[in-house]
């Protein structure tokens, strides 16, 4: 190993950060922003909790319009996007995304995030989450592939997916494969049975079913490894947009099978131009991982915890010896995508999983030196999809654009973050960027936030009152004053 040039490299990805400490400067008078939750009486769920979560925050909070920031999207999700019942004495829930009428897999699971450590303390909110996973756990079944479903089965497919080429089941809204599809109902059940101690109890959402559905996962995973051919599926969609369909008769570019799991998209919904889609790799070890837990100590089946240790086993060792790239400026970093041929795709996307937003999902340390080398690279000119301008910086993706800035790619920055002044200006940027709506948006443009995408985006909105919690966990100073 020349360590001389690896010290340079090092002090390349120091000095990178640095700069970008450089820029954290105060921001103009904060806007006004009006408080726009619906009446109590409208409000689809009510959580006490969470309200008294909301009414203990307000007060260290003392930038007035970050509060009303906060207050307005901590409870977004559960005001405006849950239907929850209860079916054959069994809680039962559906959570669409926002603004449309569909439950991702991937988004429904981060809408409900924030909630978990206060389950303890309200059993109607563990009961919600508890029927969520059930729903979950029937919709893998359903179809492994798909990343969106309907509220029922008499229910056409989303309007653009009707002549999508591929195979149609009932309730399924859209089929795009992607690995995280499947991780991120893992995670929350994970982190619900560590934030309740929840084992078989006559209303756990961890039954037969779940069980079952936990093996199709690490099934479909295995199969998608295409060790042994391409497997069963493919897509393909007549489309002006390219990354909305799939290459090579549906299945994706060519890439070599070397231990990594094949993914069609990205978590943007976005065609993976090479299918070995790294960040996702990455979640689906940690994924599987606690699946290993979870099938120990709920169900003591060795067999599901024993097949996902060794699948998370053959991803990781892949992943180290395909998934990273050299770097001219930043040295040894992750790359987005590989195709075991030797390419790779440099840059990265909004949306989680991808490279920055892997330490938030556990998948390394905030200090791990991979990690912030790589994040240097993705938080600067170098990576294709970072934006500069003025009305903020942050990092958008091929499905809104060149020019468009992901609020949740400042999210990600700021959980990730460990200086103060780094976080401070991620909440002001995030804090000046609602174009006075209140709520976060998918995307708003570098130099004009009132030039935004999707005014209802629940995922943004819980991930923002995530991000609040934390830093007034970890930085209580930071919300003690003005910013």
């Amino acid at each position: 190993m020349n360590s001389g040039r690896s010290t340079r490299r090092e002090f390349v990805a120091a000095a990178a950060m640095l700069a970008l400490d450089a820029k954290l400067l105060p921001a103009a008078a904060p806007p006004a922003l009006p408080s726009v939750r619906p009446a109590a009486r409208d409000r689809r769920f009510t959580s006490a909790a969470v309200e008294n979560l909301i009414a203990r925050m307000q007060p260290r909070i003392a930038d007035p319009a970050l509060a009303t920031l906060f207050t307005n999207c901590l409870p977004n999700t559960l005001d405006t996007t849950v239907h929850h019942a209860v079916v054959d004495g069994q809680p039962d829930t559906y959570v669409v995304t926002g603004d449309i009428d569909a439950m991702w897999l991937r988004d429904s699971s981060a809408q409900v995030w924030p909630y978990l450590p206060l389950l303890r303390e309200d059993k109607p909110l563990e009961r919600m989450i508890a029927g969520l996973i059930r729903r979950q756990g029937r919709m893998i079944l359903l179809d492994p592939y798909a990343n969106a479903f309907l509220r029922d089965a008499s229910q056409p497919p989303l309007p653009w997916a009707v002549a999508d080429t591929t195979e149609h089941i009932a309730g399924v809204g859209e089929r795009k494969w992607e690995i995280d599809s499947l991780c991120y109902p893992l995670r929350l059940a994970y982190g619900y049975w560590k934030a309740t101690g929840e084992t078989r109890a006559a209303d756990s959402p961890f039954d037969a079913s779940w069980q079952t559905a936990a093996w199709k996962i690490v099934e479909t995973l295995r199969v998608q490894q295409r060790k042994n051919g391409d497997g069963p599926y493919s897509f393909r969609r007549s489309a002006d947009v390219p990354t909305e369909t799939l290459a090579n008769r549906g299945l994706g570019n060519p890439a070599r099978p070397v231990g990594l799991i094949f993914s069609g998209f990205r978590p943007s919904d976005d065609a993976c131009t090479f299918p070995l889609f790294i960040p996702a790799n990455h979640f689906a070890v940690v994924s599987l991982r606690q699946l290993a837990q979870l099938a120990t100590a709920v169900y003591a089946d060795h067999a599901l915890a024993g097949e996902s240790t060794r699948l998370a086993d053959e991803v990781e060792a892949a992943l180290n010896k395909f998934g990273t790239v050299e770097h001219p400026r930043y040295g040894r970093i992750w790359a987005y995508e590989v195709d075991g041929y030797g390419n790779s795709l440099m840059m990265d996307d909004a949306n989680a999983p991808g490279l920055l937003s892997l330490a938030y999902l556990g998948c390394c340390g905030n200090d791990d030196p991979i990690y912030r080398r790589t994040r240097a690279f993705v938080w600067s000119g170098d990576n294709p999809w970072f934006f500069r301008g003025r009305a903020a910086e942050g990092i958008g993706g091929p499905h809104e654009g060149r020019n468009y800035i992901w609020p949740m790619s400042i999210m990600m920055r700021a959980l990730t973050a460990t200086g103060e002044a780094e976080i401070a200006q991620c909440l002001r940027w995030l804090r000046d960027t609602t174009a006075g709506r209140g709520l976060m948006h998918e995307s708003f443009h570098r130099d004009n936030a009132a030039d935004f995408t999707r005014s209802w985006f629940a995922w943004a909105n819980s991930l923002f009152g995530e991000l609040i919690v934390k830093v007034a966990s970890e930085h209580p100073r930071l919300l003690a004053s003005r910013l």
